[in-house]
């Protein structure tokens, strides 16, 4: 998700990067009737999925620069545990909205994968190479009861991409120390669950780094209150008021002000050739022609061939709004999963106009299955491809005709 740390970059929306918050609902919390042990614990198989959303204004010497809405959608496996700790694989995708645009599909901005080993105390253990999680060792607990009321506090550190921003081409790692208390039992959503705080500041004047321009000091200060599930064994959810000031080297200041909250959704895999069957049998009983299935990495995947826009333009030809209206009974069969819709162009103009054309047209797709209730809007990212993926030859007229689509996913996870 995007918010302090984004990278900084004027002449458009910062891309998100993950909240601070956010490695917090990975834990897990073991009950307990005075006290609490406040233990990561971990089976091997587990899956869930992590929804979050940022609301954020953009500062830009001290004058206001942006807002925008973040959505993060974050998938989670545990692939083993062994003495106690989980070695986890988990993707990350970032898309974001202008917040005037608030009820229309977010754009896709960036994806991330990482890999890392938690310890039952929370200390992780990652490569190098991985920006995700952005906050690592957050939080930590000691090896003991914890008593309402009681606090502690351990070293963390926040690690953020700066590559397209300020041109530093390795995470860029910021160091605090975070404090915890016990909030004993807290409120989410008509329930009552243990919960505990977690206050971070941060000041420092960090060394110079390779890159176009880099932070000579770095300001901050996070508030969170971490909700747990302890029937589930998880977190349930979070939220989060942060405030993030960086003043650069070419003298210029970039601040981040905002709040976040997140929930943990079970996620049960897909019976794929299930779904592609019951989807095919629909295409036929509805006669939709021009649409095919397939799976990819990313779930089962719509092929929409056969609906039409003017030329060089993202508006629909008449009559294609009833193709949609068709397809949204299928995807409405699928509720509990979320979509990605993508635009893909013939080889035909410039790169740059592909692209915009191909995210245009998959936004009024994305937008008209929002309008009808098919998905809400936070469940719909929109990507444009431009020509990059083609499935035909650009050759020929019948084969830029193919490549002219638009792709919806129904999503893993």
């Amino acid at each position: 998700m995007k918010k302090k740390g984004a990278p900084f970059k004027p002449e458009y929306s910062m891309p998100p990067v993950l909240l601070p918050a956010l490695l917090c609902v990975f834990l897990l919390l073991s009950p307990a009737l005075d006290a609490e042990q406040f233990l990561y614990k971990h089976e091997t198989g587990d899956t869930y999925r992590i929804l979050s959303t940022v609301n954020e204004d953009v500062y830009i010497n001290r004058r206001l620069s942006h807002q925008a809405e973040i959505l993060n959608r974050i998938a989670v496996e545990v692939q083993e545990v062994k003495e106690g700790k989980g070695r986890i694989k988990a993707s990350f995708l970032t898309a974001e909205r202008a917040l005037a645009l608030a009820g229309r599909s977010f754009q896709w901005s960036r994806e991330y994968e990482s890999e890392f080993e938690r310890d039952e105390q929370g200390h992780l253990t990652i490569g190098r190479q991985y920006y995700m999680p952005v906050v690592r060792d957050v939080p930590v607990f000691p090896s003991k009861d914890i008593k309402a009321g009681e606090s502690w506090s351990a070293e963390g550190h926040e690690m953020h991409d700066f590559r397209d921003g300020f041109g530093i081409q390795e995470p860029y790692l910021i160091p605090f120390t975070a404090q915890y208390t016990f909030l004993g039992t807290r409120e989410w959503k008509d329930k009552d669950y243990p919960a505990f705080s977690v206050t971070y500041r941060i000041f420092t004047e960090p060394a110079a780094v390779r890159g176009s321009i880099y932070p000579t000091r770095i300001m901050g200060a996070s508030d969170q209150t971490v909700y747990w599930d302890t029937n589930m064994g998880q977190a349930v959810a979070y939220e989060e008021n942060f405030r993030m000031i960086f003043e650069l080297s070419n003298n210029q200041t970039v601040e981040y002000r905002g709040w976040a909250k997140a929930e943990v959704l079970e996620s049960q895999r897909m019976d794929r050739e299930k779904i592609k069957d019951e989807i095919k049998e629909e295409l036929e009983r509805l006669d939709l022609g021009g649409i095919s299935v397939r799976d990819s990495e990313e779930g089962i995947v719509l092929n929409l061939e056969n609906i039409q826009f003017y030329p060089d333009s993202p508006v629909m030809l008449p009559g294609e709004q009833q193709k949609l209206d068709k397809i949204a009974e299928i995807l409405m069969r699928y509720g509990d999963r979320d979509i990605l819709v993508g635009g893909h162009t013939a080889l035909a103009g410039n790169p740059e106009g592909r692209m915009k054309l191909s995210l245009d047209r998959a936004g009024t797709v994305a937008d008209y299955l929002i309008d009808k209730k098919v998905r809400g809007a936070d469940r719909v990212v929109v990507r444009g491809y431009g020509a990059e993926k083609p499935i035909a030859d650009n050759l020929n007229e019948t084969g830029r005709a193919r490549n002219r689509r638009v792709e919806i996913t129904i999503l893993e996870n």
